[in-house]
């Protein structure tokens, strides 16, 4: 095959950031001297980029959440993040915020990341991603009870966007009493602020 197939699956491809096993399985090679010579020559020539060792993206302009994500894994956007994207606090933060098995505070391409270590136990429960394709992202009511989880007290400038059902079926999954009191505590103030 010639040089220009194993770029054109790259271009062709939706995703914006891969690593060398991604590559991979997207040019049916398994021989990693091959996959590294070929990243090697396009990022030289200016056909790929390197964000990071491991790391490639087509352009400057790829997804910081799928960078994210495949920086650390498991991890999920979650947090901060997911909350003032869904206006329940109004502080703005350029740092991604996700969960994930490790914490860590990194910072690529002046874009600044915030891995805060959730039990795997949590980390891997499913209920309440939402499947972006190339990253999961936290729902609002799993975000927030992720940072009820980690951050035990934390103000929320707007609760109503939550579905509460929702909360109150999600919170099994952090197995905790305490998180169940945090949860009523919280609806109770949502509450008396609906009244």
């Amino acid at each position: 095959m010639d040089r220009d197939f194993y770029i054109y699956e790259i271009l062709k491809s939706q995703n914006t950031v891969f690593t060398p096993n991604e590559l991979s399985l997207l040019w049916r090679d398994d021989n990693k001297a091959n996959i590294y010579r070929r990243l090697s020559y396009y990022c030289k020539s200016g056909k790929l980029i390197r964000i990071k060792q491991g790391l490639y993206a087509k352009d400057l302009n790829y997804n910081r959440y799928e960078f994210a994500t495949k920086q650390f894994k498991p991890s999920y956007i979650s947090l901060i993040t997911v909350l003032r994207e869904e206006a329940m606090i109004f502080q703005y933060y350029e740092t991604i915020y996700l969960c994930s098995y490790l914490s860590r505070d990194i910072e690529v391409e002046k874009q600044g990341y915030r891995y805060k270590k959730i039990s795997k136990d949590i980390l891997l429960n499913p209920r309440g991603l939402e499947d972006k394709e190339f990253y999961f992202r936290a729902s609002k009511e799993r975000a927030f009870l992720d940072a009820l989880y980690l951050y035990r007290e934390y103000y929320f400038d707007n609760l109503r966007p939550l579905d509460w059902d929702k909360c109150f079926d999600l919170v099994e999954i952090y197995s905790s009493k305490a998180m169940n009191q945090r949860l009523e505590s919280y609806y109770r103030i949502y509450k008396e602020d609906e009244e």
